[in-house]
This record gives structure tokens, sequence and C-alpha cells, in this order.
């Protein structure tokens, strides 16, 4: 994911009710692609990132949580976890896989991680995990939130 750093991220994305979704325009966005909404150190850290949601919001950063399911199944593991952010799906394969976040492991594990895109959409930080628990370094994605522009 870092050959991303830079670079404007164009997601073809989904909502949990199949509509298309975009980032919001002129905010900076940080998205964390799950592995599986049965992956608990993903849920873990959504609940992390859920318990920093109004201090994110505070400096400007809106969270999505990326899952490689269909939308059924993202909506059912959103209400199930009353998840407080945007959940979404890719809308032609996954979301995962335009992020380049592959299956590692013989096809069998999918990778996690996550993205913070600033206000114009470019990638300026990214961290890519095939073990889940690695996927959420926070002290790393709180120094780049502090760079980006809109954190000073």
């Amino acid at each position: 994911m870092n050959a991303y750093i830079g670079k404007a991220l164009q997601l073809d994305l989904i909502d949990t009710d199949g509509k298309g979704f975009a980032l919001e325009p002129g905010r900076a966005t940080f998205v964390y692609f799950m592995r599986a909404p049965t992956c608990q150190q993903c849920n873990s850290a959504v609940r992390k990132l859920a318990a920093r949601q109004d201090a994110l919001r505070t400096v400007g950063v809106d969270v999505v949580v990326a899952l490689p399911t269909g939308t059924e199944e993202a909506a059912a593991w959103k209400a199930a976890k009353r998840v407080p952010f945007d959940v979404v799906t890719g809308r032609s394969g996954t979301a995962h896989e335009e992020a380049g976040l592959l299956r590692k492991v013989f096809g069998l594990i999918q990778q996690s991680g996550g993205m913070l895109l600033d206000q114009d959409g470019q990638v300026r930080y990214s961290h890519v995990a095939t073990n889940p628990g690695d996927s959420l370094r926070l002290p790393e994605l709180d120094e780049a939130i502090q760079n980006l522009p809109i954190s000073r």
C-alpha cells in the first residue's frame, strides 16, 4: 500500500444499502480495511477507532470501514456491532483489491490495514498487515494526522 503514498486513491464503493458511496469532499478520511467481519482483532481495531471518533472528527478526519463482503453481510455486521462509521464494500470486487490489499498464504488470508487520505483524496499514510493484530498502528496514524494540513 505504500506505493499509494502521495497519489489520489480512487475506490468504487457502495454503502450497506447498496448505494454508491463517495468520500466527503474537503475532509480527510481514514479507511480501515477489515480482514473479515468475524475477525476479532479487526473488530477490536474498530472499537478503538470508535472510542476516538469525537477526537478524530474534531481534527477533521472521518473514518470509513471497508469489508471484503457483500452489502448484506456488511449491513448485518454494522448493525450487530453498532458501528458508528460508514461501512462500505467494493462495487465490483472488493475495496481491498482496489487498494492493493491481497489475499496471502495460498489466497486464504485477506490482508487488513488502513489508509489516511487528505482532504484532496491523496494518500498520506498507509499500512497493510497479513496479521490482523498489526492492522491498526495508532501512534503512526496519530502522527500522520498531525502532519495533515487540517490538523495544524
